[in-house]
Formats: C-alpha cells, structure tokens, sequence
C-alpha cells in the first residue's frame, strides 16, 4: 500500500490528517529552565495536537467521508480519514474507534497508528500512545512521524536518550523535515546541551522560517549561553508570528533583563501577563523589577 501519512502541518503543533502528502509531527516544546535557574521555567503548555471545532465545514466532511464508508467499509484509509476528521473536531473516541478499524483492515497501516497514537495522547493515555507508536515503527520501519512521536513522549517522560535515538533516525529517513530538527533541539535544550539546541532550531528555521516555536526556543537556548542580543531577536521574529505567546513575551523579558534593560524587560513581563495571567516568569519578573532588584 502507498505511504498514507498522518499529519499535516500546523505550526509546529499536529493537525490530524489524513491527505498522502509526506510531513512529519512535533509536539510543544519542552520545560527549559531559565538563567541561572533564578528565573523558573519557560516552558508553555505543551501543544499535543491542534483541534479545529470552529470550522463549519468539518461536519459536513465527516458526513460526506460515512458515506465513503458505507460505500467502502473494507477500505482502511476511509476510516484513517474519518478518524482524522473527528480527531480535528476534538471527538477522540470516534476517532480512536475509526483508526481500530483502520488497523484491523490494513495491520500494517503505519499512519493509522501513528494517528491512533496522537488521540492517546491527547486523552492522557500515554501507554496506550507509546505502544502505537511502536507499532507503526515496526509496521513500517522508515516512518518518520512515528519516530517523531515516540521521541516526544519519551521526551516528556524523561527518556531522553532513546528520545534522541529516535529523533535521529527520523532526521536520516527525512533530513528536510524541519519539526524534527526542532523536536531534536528540544531534548538538547532537556539535557543542557544548549549549542547542540541551536544548531537544531537553526536547522528547523532554516527548513521553515514561518513557525514561530523554533525562534522561541532557540532564544532561550542563547539566554542559556549568554546571547542576550540575539534572543531578543529571535523572541521578536517569534512574536511576529503570534504576538499572543506569553511565553515568548516573558522569555523576550528576561534577555532584556539580562542586558539591564529594565523598562523595556518590565514591559515584556507585563504584556506576557496581559496574556496570561498566571505565567511565573512574568510574574516573578514584575515582581523583581517593581522593587528594584535585578536577575543575578
């Protein structure tokens, strides 16, 4: 059977596909302690996957792809597509219950539980996500999006070894996916590895200058090496992107902080908490400025 992948890109969060284009995954980023560990986590939500309840048309889609069903009830990539379809619309167990009935028909149908996976996940089963994606690996030993997938999970859970094994081998079967190498600098970033961090997010902007989570990362990668400067750029182009992104906006203060630029830093921070008013670096950061002290 033709290579039938299952997600398509969406920032650098997941979208549930079900079109045969080749693409790969990536999950949010990773906690990434800040300067000195004086300044807490950066780390946002991590972003499992992207739901689309808004879009109108996703009903009459679904409707459309059951009737391709009662046409085709044999077809596996019928039910991959429906899943992924329901999937976007945030109903995971109709999803999870089509790409089941994927993999019945087609026990080899990588995609289907990678995209299996993806539902796991975001319904807190991660046991149950670790071993689909397993699955779609042995099914098919050169998809890529199941490498990616495995490594965020392990990623969070602390297995970051195995995390970059398996980052790794996704770079090799598709060096031109620009997730993976963000994913990869993800675990870097985990392990303190922080050159090693950048040099993945500059490949990943290199591959995609248009998603604003690489720049994020990369910023708090160069506060951790002392690049003020350039974090404050790259926090910057993050925010053209999305200028909702508290996490950038706090991170943005603490490199401008750290160049004893406090006005400026002050107004990072407080902007971020216009956007979230329970992010801890902002709050600590006002906090700090308010009574005149400064990061060490």
């Amino acid at each position: 059977m033709t290579e039938r992948l299952a997600f398509e890109r969406s920032g650098f969060g997941l979208s549930f596909a079900s079109r045969r284009i080749p693409v790969v995954l990536a999950f949010g980023m990773a906690a990434l302690s800040a300067a000195c560990g004086t300044v807490g986590s950066l780390a946002p939500t991590q972003n499992i996957a992207v739901v689309d309840k808004a879009n109108p048309d996703s009903q009459v889609n679904i409707a459309s792809l059951s009737n391709v069903i009662k046409a085709n009830p044999r077809d596996p990539v019928a039910y991959n597509t429906r899943g992924a379809a329901y999937a976007r619309q945030g109903q995971y167990a109709n999803a999870i219950r089509d790409f089941s009935q994927a993999v019945a028909l087609d026990a080899n149908y990588a995609a289907a539980y990678t995209n299996r996976a993806l539902a796991y996940r975001q319904t807190g089963k991660d046991d149950a996500a670790l071993g689909d994606f397993t699955q779609a690996i042995t099914a098919d030993p050169r998809y890529a999006p199941a490498y990616v997938g495995r490594a965020n999970l392990l990623r969070a859970r602390g297995d970051t070894n195995q995390a970059l094994a398996d980052l790794s081998r996704a770079v090799a079967i598709n060096p031109e996916a620009a997730e993976t190498f963000h994913a990869r600098g993800l675990v870097y970033q985990r392990l303190g590895q922080h050159q090693n961090a950048i040099r993945d997010f500059d490949a990943a902007i290199d591959r995609n200058p248009f998603v604003a989570a690489p720049y994020t990362a990369r910023g708090q990668s160069l506060i951790e090496v002392g690049r003020y400067d350039k974090a404050v750029e790259d926090f910057n182009a993050s925010l053209n992107v999305d200028n909702q992104n508290a996490d950038a906006w706090a991170a943005r203060g603490v490199a401008l902080e750290r160049q004893s630029k406090t006005r400026e830093a002050l107004e990072s921070y407080q902007r971020a908490l216009s956007i979230a008013q329970d992010n801890a670096v902002a709050r600590d950061g006002v906090s700090r400025l308010s009574r005149g002290a400064r990061l060490l």
